[in-house]
C-alpha cells in the first residue's frame, strides 16, 4: 500500500511566496519524491540532542529520524521541517550546521 503525503491545505499566514519554488523542491532522502509543499513545510526551532536533532513542534521537542534529514542549501535562513502533525517527512537543518 503506497501512503501519499501530498499537500491540500493553505501555506502558513507567515509564508513567503519567494520561497515556495525552494521548498516544492526538497526530496525525501528516504524514499525519493516530493517533501511536500510550502502548506507542509515550515520554519522551525531546532537543536542538536543527544540522538541528532531535534524540531520544536506544538511545543513539543521531536526526535528527526536521521534518514529524513535533507543536506542541502538552505537559503530560508532557519530549521525548516515539512510535517504532518510530530510525523516528520523532511527536515532542512539551518545554515552552517
Amino acid at each position: 500500500m503506497l501512503l501519499s503525503l501530498t499537500a491540500s491545505a493553505a501555506p502558513p499566514p507567515n509564508a513567503d511566496p519567494a520561497f515556495a519554488p525552494w521548498f516544492e523542491s526538497l526530496e525525501r532522502p528516504d524514499v525519493g519524491g516530493s517533501c511536500c509543499s510550502v502548506s507542509d513545510c515550515r520554519r522551525v526551532q531546532s537543536r542538536v540532542g543527544a540522538h541528532g536533532y531535534e524540531v520544536l513542534l506544538d511545543g513539543a521537542w521531536v526526535p528527526v529520524p536521521a534518514h529524513r534529514v535533507v543536506r542541502r542549501e538552505n537559503p530560508v535562513g532557519e530549521a525548516v521541517t515539512c510535517a504532518r502533525g510530530h510525523v516528520i517527512i523532511c527536515f532542512v537543518p539551518p545554515p552552517d550546521t
